[in-house]
């Protein structure tokens, strides 16, 4: 079963100060290149797994999508999300994803943001995917970097002259990994990214895009924190649907 670190009370108590936790998707810097790769949704049927606060379902339904079921294991994230506003188009239900269970060939779109990177058994998520979507549909998703989920600890090394560097640590050692982030002892599941793509392609999938995400300059002129994402790249984006 995937940890479910975030029905700790620590930890999603510090969760929930986070800014994407407060301000949603317009809060997220990532989700302008995300929503760039999303198809049409008027009529569609989406999933979205590790649904969260119901972020993307509320914003899916009122882009028209005919129906939305957000996932979570999380009893706090869906409560948090039932909590946040009801919308007839979306339901909500607790569910690991390493047994995710739903119906097959019901969704034209799969949708995921920073669930997967929790995931041990990756090919086994991707193969519940395929038999969830209808012929034609389409996955996207982000995760972390798995450059950024190898450090060799947890912040930037500098030297004499001031210029950062991030240490990479066994980069080709894949399994678990134990971060804190948030709370102590939080475990991810570090993946090269060659074994990312490999794995979509290996379950039927056809890659339509793959971006290894950085701020803009008008991001970083707006948040100037957002400079240092461009030392090293912390998330990555996928776009792809079924062969």
């Amino acid at each position: 079963m995937t940890q479910n670190i975030y029905d700790n009370d620590a930890f999603f108590s510090a969760y929930s100060q986070l800014p994407r936790s407060i301000g949603g998707l317009d809060a997220a810097p990532e989700w302008p290149s995300l929503r760039a790769l999303l198809p049409e949704l008027q009529g569609k049927s989406v999933l979205d797994l590790g649904c969260g606060y119901g972020w993307f379902c509320r914003w899916a339904a009122e882009a028209g999508a005919m129906q939305v079921l957000g996932v979570d294991v999380s009893e706090k994230m869906l409560a948090q999300a039932r909590g946040m506003g009801e919308h007839p188009a979306v339901r909500y239900a607790r569910m690991d994803l390493e047994r995710l269970a739903v119906a097959p060939a019901a969704y034209d779109l799969v949708y995921s943001s920073l669930a997967f990177h929790y995931i041990e058994q990756f090919a086994t998520l991707l193969a519940a995917i395929r038999r969830a979507l209808t012929p034609g549909g389409k996955l996207v998703f982000s995760i972390e970097h798995p450059i950024f989920m190898a450090p060799r600890q947890r912040g930037w090394l500098t030297d004499a002259q001031g210029r950062k560097s991030w240490p990479v640590d066994s980069y080709q050692q894949q399994g678990p990994r134990l971060s804190d982030w948030l709370a102590p002892g939080v475990l991810k599941q570090h993946r090269t990214l060659g074994t990312t793509l490999n794995a979509l392609i290996q379950a039927g999938f056809r890659i339509d895009h793959v971006e290894e995400w950085g701020p803009t300059d008008a991001q970083v002129a707006q948040q100037p924190a957002l400079a240092e994402e461009r030392e090293r790249p912390m998330l990555l984006l996928i776009g792809c649907r079924l062969a």
